[in-house]
């Protein structure tokens, strides 16, 4: 028997791709995240150009600090307020301290201090931003679009990688940090008003105690982890992102780094591994886009995480650069469609009075605690070389993938036709 997951909102079923709504929520999203990229560049070149390495790196880390932090909270405030109106107020913050340190660098030369002061600040409205971001899609169009929707929403990332950090790049050139700070507020500044022109369907009465506001904050947050651990889906849905994450993770950033300078292969060909697996996930994406719908979506989403674990644990021992990029390319490709499906069953299999608070905790697992990650896998490296650790990882990653298809609901679970 498979596990049909029930609709989350009453929505037109058009095509998500046809959708004036959907087509707002995206243009609105990869103006964000373009901004993302712009602002990521500016603040490393103001930080390596102001402080010594140490300092940069804390410069760079110190954002991780209150997202991390308040991510959970901000899930809370989500299903709370409404995810679009969490959505445009950290837009609008972020908008107006990037114009705001544009602005100041005018007057004065950029400090370390002023710099962890504004990457803290922004760490803060990316805690805000990213659980109501992910809570948005069930709100704006059908049930049965959802999977479209996470194929367009790595469209809309992968495009938002290859474009900002070249756009960032020029903008540092023609104008230094200032220009590119300014060009990362407009961008976010862009997105406020495609973000206000969204329609947004009403949660369904479903008669769930989370459908009201329980109390305090705490209580809500509470009151969410319940709502996973008691879920015949979301709680093995969690289990396998936490535990595949921490296998992909430190492999895919750091490890691909130290494995080009054990090769040899330098920063062009790390650049074309990098590159590659981009491509095999923005494939990835796409299929998703244009088909819309995966038959059997949970057994799909543990073999294909289990293929790109394999294909992580492959990596390590490809003798060229041209076979470590076709081996990143099945990375890319497996591990980013079982990412798309996993974050449609999320969707989909959660109540909706309770989305921002289940996407804060999968965001947890994805963006906050995987990168904890990074120094097990220098000193890992350090110890045993890059294969060994690659493999290691690959087979956590693996397990992940296993534990979903011994779990019959995750096994079994079906996206809305």
């Amino acid at each position: 028997m498979t596990v049909a997951l029930p609709t989350t909102a009453e929505a037109p079923a058009r095509p998500a791709h046809r959708d004036g709504n959907v087509l707002r929520w995206l243009g609105a999203y990869t103006a964000s995240m373009i901004g993302d990229s712009v602002y990521y560049m500016a603040l490393a070149w103001a930080a390596a150009r102001t402080g010594s390495a140490s300092q940069t790196g804390l410069v760079l880390a110190a954002g991780s600090i209150p997202r991390a932090v308040l991510l959970l909270g901000g899930g809370v405030l989500a299903d709370r307020l409404g995810p679009r109106r969490v959505v445009v107020a950290s837009d609008t913050a972020r908008c107006l301290v990037i114009l705001g340190l544009a602005g100041t660098l005018l007057l004065t030369s950029p400090t370390v201090w002023m710099l962890i002061a504004v990457a803290l600040v922004f760490g803060a409205a990316d805690a805000l931003f990213l659980p109501a971001v992910g809570a948005l899609p069930p709100r704006i169009t059908a049930a049965s679009q959802l999977a479209r929707v996470q194929g367009m929403r790595g469209l809309a990332t992968r495009t938002a990688t290859v474009v900002g950090a070249p756009l960032g790049g020029v903008a540092v050139a023609l104008g230094g940090p200032v220009l590119a700070f300014a060009a990362a507020g407009v961008l976010f500044a862009v997105s406020l008003p495609l973000l206000l022109a969204v329609r947004m369907s009403p949660l369904p009465v479903t008669g769930t105690a989370g459908a009201q506001p329980a109390g305090t904050a705490w209580r809500e947050l509470a009151d969410g982890l319940r709502h996973i651990r008691r879920h015949p889906l979301l709680g093995p849905l969690m289990l396998v992102v936490a535990v595949s994450e921490l296998g992909f993770v430190g492999p895919l950033n750091l490890g691909l780094i130290l494995l080009s300078e054990e090769r040899g292969w330098g920063a062009s060909g790390m650049g074309w591994v990098v590159a590659a697996f981009g491509t095999g996930a923005g494939a990835s994406a796409l299929l998703l886009a244009v088909r819309g719908r995966v038959p059997r979506a949970g057994l799909v989403m543990c073999l294909t995480v289990l293929v790109g674990a394999a294909a992580i644990g492959a990596l390590a021992y490809a003798p060229s650069v041209p076979l470590a990029a076709g081996v990143a390319f099945l990375v890319g490709l497996f591990a980013g469609l079982g990412g798309a499906l996993c974050g449609a069953l999320l969707q989909t299999a959660a109540d909706p009075a309770y989305l921002g608070r289940v996407t804060s905790v999968s965001t947890l697992f994805t963006h906050a605690l995987s990168p904890l990650s990074y120094p097990a896998t220098g000193a890992a490296v350090a110890l045993w070389g890059t294969g060994p650790v690659f493999v290691a990882s690959a087979a956590l990653c693996a397990a992940g993938a296993a534990t979903g298809l011994v779990l019959a609901p995750l096994r079994r679970a079906e996206l809305p036709g």
